[in-house]
Protein backbone atom coordinates (compact mmCIF):
# COMPACT_ATOMS: atom_id res chain seq x y z
CA UNK A 1 0.00 0.00 0.00
CA UNK A 2 1.29 3.78 -0.72
CA UNK A 3 3.49 5.12 2.15
CA UNK A 4 0.71 8.83 2.06
CA UNK A 5 -2.19 6.16 3.06
CA UNK A 6 -2.62 7.43 6.87
CA UNK A 7 -3.18 4.73 9.42
CA UNK A 8 -6.76 5.93 9.45
CA UNK A 9 -7.65 5.56 5.89
CA UNK A 10 -6.01 2.17 5.93
CA UNK A 11 -8.18 0.85 8.98
CA UNK A 12 -10.76 2.25 6.73
CA UNK A 13 -10.07 0.29 3.67
CA UNK A 14 -9.95 -3.27 5.82
CA UNK A 15 -13.44 -2.33 7.42
CA UNK A 16 -14.98 -1.32 4.37
CA UNK A 17 -13.69 -4.89 3.03
CA UNK A 18 -15.49 -6.79 6.48
CA UNK A 19 -19.31 -7.47 5.11
CA UNK A 20 -18.01 -8.68 1.77
CA UNK A 21 -15.10 -10.84 4.04
CA UNK A 22 -18.32 -12.26 5.90
CA UNK A 23 -20.38 -12.74 2.55
CA UNK A 24 -18.12 -14.34 0.63
CA UNK A 25 -16.02 -16.92 3.10
CA UNK A 26 -16.77 -20.44 1.92
CA UNK A 27 -18.25 -19.29 -1.39
CA UNK A 28 -16.67 -21.22 -4.69
CA UNK A 29 -14.88 -18.31 -7.55
CA UNK A 30 -14.05 -20.02 -10.97
CA UNK A 31 -11.84 -17.59 -12.47
CA UNK A 32 -11.10 -17.97 -15.94
CA UNK A 33 -7.80 -16.04 -17.13
CA UNK A 34 -6.02 -15.81 -20.47
CA UNK A 35 -4.83 -14.34 -23.33
CA UNK A 36 -2.21 -11.68 -23.31
CA UNK A 37 -3.08 -11.22 -20.03
CA UNK A 38 -0.89 -14.20 -19.32
CA UNK A 39 1.86 -13.24 -21.14
CA UNK A 40 2.80 -10.52 -18.75
CA UNK A 41 4.57 -12.03 -15.85
CA UNK A 42 3.82 -9.37 -13.91
CA UNK A 43 0.23 -9.42 -14.40
CA UNK A 44 0.16 -13.34 -13.49
CA UNK A 45 2.16 -12.78 -10.13
CA UNK A 46 -0.29 -10.04 -9.19
CA UNK A 47 -3.45 -12.03 -10.47
CA UNK A 48 -2.22 -15.06 -8.54
CA UNK A 49 -1.25 -13.19 -5.13
CA UNK A 50 -4.64 -12.43 -5.62
CA UNK A 51 -5.87 -15.97 -5.55
CA UNK A 52 -4.24 -16.66 -2.44
CA UNK A 53 -5.42 -13.66 -0.54
CA UNK A 54 -9.03 -15.21 -1.74
CA UNK A 55 -7.68 -18.63 -0.37
CA UNK A 56 -6.25 -16.83 3.01
CA UNK A 57 -10.14 -15.12 3.74
CA UNK A 58 -11.84 -18.56 3.14
CA UNK A 59 -13.26 -17.94 -0.69
CA UNK A 60 -12.56 -21.37 -2.53
CA UNK A 61 -11.01 -20.72 -5.89
CA UNK A 62 -10.97 -22.63 -9.35
CA UNK A 63 -8.58 -21.58 -11.90
CA UNK A 64 -9.11 -22.34 -15.78
CA UNK A 65 -6.31 -20.89 -18.06
CA UNK A 66 -5.59 -20.86 -21.50
CA UNK A 67 -2.07 -20.88 -22.72
CA UNK A 68 -1.92 -19.11 -26.41
CA UNK A 69 1.52 -18.08 -26.36
CA UNK A 70 3.42 -21.13 -24.60
CA UNK A 71 1.40 -23.15 -27.69
CA UNK A 72 2.84 -21.00 -30.50
CA UNK A 73 6.25 -20.96 -29.19
CA UNK A 74 6.56 -24.38 -29.03
CA UNK A 75 5.10 -24.77 -32.86
CA UNK A 76 7.87 -22.19 -33.72
CA UNK A 77 10.55 -24.24 -32.38
CA UNK A 78 9.80 -26.76 -34.50
CA UNK A 79 8.89 -24.89 -37.79
CA UNK A 80 5.20 -24.96 -37.27
CA UNK A 81 3.20 -21.76 -38.21
CA UNK A 82 -0.04 -21.50 -36.29
CA UNK A 83 -2.96 -21.12 -38.58
CA UNK A 84 -6.19 -19.68 -37.46
CA UNK A 85 -9.84 -19.68 -39.26
CA UNK A 86 -13.08 -17.38 -37.85
CA UNK A 87 -10.43 -17.08 -34.43
CA UNK A 88 -9.86 -20.89 -34.22
CA UNK A 89 -6.35 -22.59 -34.34
CA UNK A 90 -6.60 -25.34 -36.97
CA UNK A 91 -4.99 -28.05 -34.95
CA UNK A 92 -3.40 -31.50 -36.73
CA UNK A 93 -2.30 -34.69 -35.24
CA UNK A 94 1.26 -32.69 -34.29
CA UNK A 95 -0.72 -29.83 -33.33
CA UNK A 96 -3.04 -31.27 -30.84
CA UNK A 97 0.16 -32.89 -29.20
CA UNK A 98 1.78 -29.55 -29.32
CA UNK A 99 -0.88 -28.22 -27.37
CA UNK A 100 -1.69 -30.89 -24.77
CA UNK A 101 2.07 -30.59 -23.72
CA UNK A 102 2.28 -27.04 -23.64
CA UNK A 103 -0.80 -26.61 -22.12
CA UNK A 104 -0.74 -29.36 -19.10
CA UNK A 105 2.81 -30.02 -18.47
CA UNK A 106 3.99 -25.96 -19.35
CA UNK A 107 1.24 -23.59 -18.42
CA UNK A 108 -0.64 -25.44 -15.79
CA UNK A 109 2.67 -26.51 -14.21
CA UNK A 110 3.56 -23.53 -13.81
CA UNK A 111 0.49 -21.66 -12.16
CA UNK A 112 0.32 -24.57 -9.70
CA UNK A 113 4.33 -23.94 -8.68
CA UNK A 114 3.78 -20.34 -8.15
CA UNK A 115 0.43 -21.01 -6.18
CA UNK A 116 2.63 -23.41 -4.03
CA UNK A 117 5.20 -20.66 -3.81
CA UNK A 118 2.86 -17.82 -2.33
CA UNK A 119 1.83 -20.70 0.14
CA UNK A 120 -1.44 -22.13 -1.56
CA UNK A 121 -1.98 -25.74 -1.64
CA UNK A 122 -2.52 -25.96 -5.26
CA UNK A 123 -3.42 -28.87 -7.73
CA UNK A 124 -3.56 -29.52 -11.75
CA UNK A 125 -5.92 -31.23 -13.48
CA UNK A 126 -6.38 -31.76 -16.91
CA UNK A 127 -9.56 -30.35 -18.77
CA UNK A 128 -9.31 -33.28 -20.19
CA UNK A 129 -10.45 -35.10 -16.81
CA UNK A 130 -13.25 -32.24 -16.57
CA UNK A 131 -15.13 -31.93 -20.19
CA UNK A 132 -16.03 -34.52 -22.56
CA UNK A 133 -15.96 -32.63 -26.31
CA UNK A 134 -17.60 -32.93 -29.46
CA UNK A 135 -15.20 -32.02 -32.40
CA UNK A 136 -16.46 -28.82 -34.24
CA UNK A 137 -18.12 -28.59 -37.51
CA UNK A 138 -15.75 -27.99 -40.75
CA UNK A 139 -16.04 -23.54 -40.92
CA UNK A 140 -15.16 -21.56 -43.58
CA UNK A 141 -11.92 -19.34 -44.14
CA UNK A 142 -11.93 -16.00 -45.99
CA UNK A 143 -12.78 -16.95 -49.58
CA UNK A 144 -15.90 -19.40 -48.63
CA UNK A 145 -13.61 -22.94 -48.51
CA UNK A 146 -14.62 -25.04 -45.73
CA UNK A 147 -11.58 -25.26 -43.23
CA UNK A 148 -11.49 -28.97 -41.03
CA UNK A 149 -10.16 -27.45 -38.17
CA UNK A 150 -8.75 -31.20 -36.78
CA UNK A 151 -8.94 -31.59 -32.69
CA UNK A 152 -10.93 -28.67 -32.12
CA UNK A 153 -13.84 -29.11 -30.18
CA UNK A 154 -16.44 -27.76 -27.94
CA UNK A 155 -17.60 -29.30 -24.16
CA UNK A 156 -21.13 -30.75 -24.49
CA UNK A 157 -20.61 -32.69 -20.86
CA UNK A 158 -19.02 -31.86 -17.25
CA UNK A 159 -17.57 -34.29 -14.95
CA UNK A 160 -17.17 -31.60 -11.99
CA UNK A 161 -16.09 -34.70 -9.03
CA UNK A 162 -12.62 -34.46 -9.74
CA UNK A 163 -12.97 -30.64 -9.18
CA UNK A 164 -14.69 -30.99 -6.09
CA UNK A 165 -12.38 -33.64 -4.75
CA UNK A 166 -9.86 -31.11 -4.83
CA UNK A 167 -11.91 -27.94 -3.33
CA UNK A 168 -12.76 -30.53 -0.90
CA UNK A 169 -9.09 -31.37 0.35
CA UNK A 170 -8.48 -27.69 0.49
CA UNK A 171 -6.78 -26.88 -2.98
CA UNK A 172 -7.26 -24.89 -5.46
CA UNK A 173 -7.92 -26.53 -8.88
CA UNK A 174 -6.44 -25.46 -11.92
CA UNK A 175 -7.87 -26.76 -14.84
CA UNK A 176 -6.26 -26.67 -18.85
CA UNK A 177 -8.75 -25.53 -21.72
CA UNK A 178 -8.95 -29.23 -22.87
CA UNK A 179 -11.39 -32.18 -23.48
CA UNK A 180 -11.43 -35.64 -23.87
CA UNK A 181 -13.47 -36.37 -27.32
CA UNK A 182 -16.49 -38.33 -26.72
CA UNK A 183 -16.49 -41.42 -29.11
CA UNK A 184 -19.08 -43.64 -29.77
CA UNK A 185 -18.04 -46.70 -27.17
CA UNK A 186 -18.53 -44.35 -24.20
CA UNK A 187 -14.35 -44.16 -23.69
CA UNK A 188 -12.67 -40.96 -23.26
CA UNK A 189 -10.80 -40.03 -26.51
CA UNK A 190 -8.12 -38.16 -27.85
CA UNK A 191 -7.49 -34.76 -26.41
CA UNK A 192 -9.50 -32.02 -27.88
CA UNK A 193 -8.57 -28.24 -28.03
CA UNK A 194 -11.15 -26.64 -26.60
CA UNK A 195 -12.90 -23.15 -25.71
CA UNK A 196 -11.59 -21.70 -22.43
CA UNK A 197 -14.34 -19.45 -21.94
CA UNK A 198 -17.03 -21.47 -22.44
CA UNK A 199 -15.83 -24.43 -20.60
CA UNK A 200 -15.69 -22.34 -17.79
CA UNK A 201 -18.95 -21.11 -18.01
CA UNK A 202 -20.01 -25.20 -18.11
CA UNK A 203 -18.27 -25.85 -15.35
CA UNK A 204 -19.35 -22.93 -13.20
CA UNK A 205 -22.88 -23.80 -14.05
CA UNK A 206 -22.33 -27.37 -13.38
CA UNK A 207 -20.81 -26.85 -9.74
CA UNK A 208 -22.61 -23.90 -9.23
CA UNK A 209 -20.27 -21.31 -8.71
CA UNK A 210 -21.24 -18.44 -6.42
CA UNK A 211 -19.46 -16.40 -9.03
CA UNK A 212 -17.91 -16.79 -12.52
CA UNK A 213 -15.30 -14.10 -13.11
CA UNK A 214 -13.55 -13.81 -16.79
CA UNK A 215 -9.55 -11.99 -16.47
CA UNK A 216 -8.72 -10.88 -19.14
CA UNK A 217 -6.58 -7.46 -21.50
CA UNK A 218 -10.09 -5.68 -21.44
CA UNK A 219 -11.77 -3.56 -18.76
CA UNK A 220 -15.37 -4.96 -19.30
CA UNK A 221 -17.67 -4.74 -21.84
CA UNK A 222 -18.03 -1.07 -23.39
CA UNK A 223 -20.37 0.42 -25.74
CA UNK A 224 -17.16 1.98 -27.52
CA UNK A 225 -14.14 -1.16 -27.59
CA UNK A 226 -12.04 1.71 -28.49
CA UNK A 227 -12.73 3.93 -25.67
CA UNK A 228 -12.39 2.68 -21.74
CA UNK A 229 -15.12 5.17 -20.22
CA UNK A 230 -17.63 3.80 -21.80
CA UNK A 231 -17.26 0.97 -19.36
CA UNK A 232 -20.95 -0.76 -18.74
CA UNK A 233 -20.58 -1.43 -15.17
CA UNK A 234 -23.79 -3.56 -14.67
CA UNK A 235 -26.06 -4.80 -17.33
CA UNK A 236 -28.90 -8.25 -17.13
CA UNK A 237 -28.68 -11.38 -19.38
CA UNK A 238 -31.10 -9.72 -21.73
CA UNK A 239 -29.70 -6.92 -22.16
CA UNK A 240 -26.49 -8.94 -23.29
CA UNK A 241 -28.40 -9.84 -26.52
CA UNK A 242 -29.03 -6.32 -27.50
CA UNK A 243 -25.25 -5.44 -27.10
CA UNK A 244 -25.09 -8.31 -29.73
CA UNK A 245 -27.56 -7.64 -32.16
CA UNK A 246 -26.35 -3.89 -32.09
CA UNK A 247 -22.67 -5.12 -32.52
CA UNK A 248 -21.54 -3.58 -29.65
CA UNK A 249 -20.59 -6.93 -28.66
CA UNK A 250 -18.80 -8.63 -30.95
CA UNK A 251 -16.01 -11.19 -32.23
CA UNK A 252 -14.49 -13.16 -29.58
CA UNK A 253 -16.95 -11.53 -27.20
CA UNK A 254 -20.05 -13.20 -28.29
CA UNK A 255 -19.19 -16.72 -26.72
CA UNK A 256 -17.77 -15.33 -24.18
CA UNK A 257 -21.03 -13.07 -23.19
CA UNK A 258 -23.33 -15.53 -24.13
CA UNK A 259 -22.00 -18.45 -22.24
CA UNK A 260 -21.83 -16.15 -19.34
CA UNK A 261 -25.76 -15.73 -19.43
CA UNK A 262 -25.82 -19.30 -20.16
CA UNK A 263 -24.39 -20.07 -16.41
CA UNK A 264 -26.65 -17.13 -15.12
CA UNK A 265 -29.68 -19.14 -16.62
CA UNK A 266 -28.55 -22.49 -14.78
CA UNK A 267 -28.34 -20.60 -11.39
CA UNK A 268 -25.33 -18.49 -11.14
CA UNK A 269 -25.96 -15.20 -9.44
CA UNK A 270 -23.42 -13.19 -11.03
CA UNK A 271 -21.04 -13.12 -14.03
CA UNK A 272 -17.62 -10.29 -13.50
CA UNK A 273 -16.05 -9.34 -16.60
CA UNK A 274 -12.70 -7.65 -15.39
CA UNK A 275 -9.52 -6.12 -17.09
CA UNK A 276 -6.37 -7.57 -15.87
CA UNK A 277 -4.86 -4.09 -16.35
CA UNK A 278 -6.52 -3.01 -13.25
CA UNK A 279 -3.59 -3.72 -10.24
CA UNK A 280 -5.85 -6.20 -8.03
CA UNK A 281 -9.04 -6.07 -9.98
CA UNK A 282 -10.51 -9.26 -8.38
CA UNK A 283 -9.79 -8.30 -4.99
CA UNK A 284 -11.24 -4.77 -5.96
CA UNK A 285 -14.38 -6.69 -7.52
CA UNK A 286 -14.98 -8.60 -4.39
CA UNK A 287 -13.96 -6.95 -1.25
CA UNK A 288 -14.95 -2.78 -2.22
CA UNK A 289 -18.01 -1.08 -2.69
CA UNK A 290 -15.99 0.65 -6.20
CA UNK A 291 -15.66 -2.27 -7.80
CA UNK A 292 -14.86 -2.30 -11.19
CA UNK A 293 -15.62 -4.37 -14.94
CA UNK A 294 -18.76 -5.35 -15.91
CA UNK A 295 -21.34 -6.82 -13.43
CA UNK A 296 -24.18 -9.35 -15.47
CA UNK A 297 -26.69 -10.27 -13.37
CA UNK A 298 -30.25 -12.92 -14.53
Amino acid sequence: MAANVSPRERAEILLEALPYLRTFRGALFLIKFGGSTMEEPEQVARFLTDVAFLHAVGVRVILVHGGGKAINARMKERGLVPRFVGGLRVTDEETISIVHDALDGEVNAGIVAQLRDLGVPAEGLSGTKVFRARKLDPVKDADGSEVDLGFVGEAEETDPSLVKGILDSGAVPVISPLGALTPSDGHPGPPMNINADVSAAALAAALPASKLIFLSDVPGLMRDPKDPETLIHSLTASQTEDLITRGIVAGGMIPKVRSATKALAHGLTKVHFLGAGTPHAVLVETFSEEGVGTEITQ
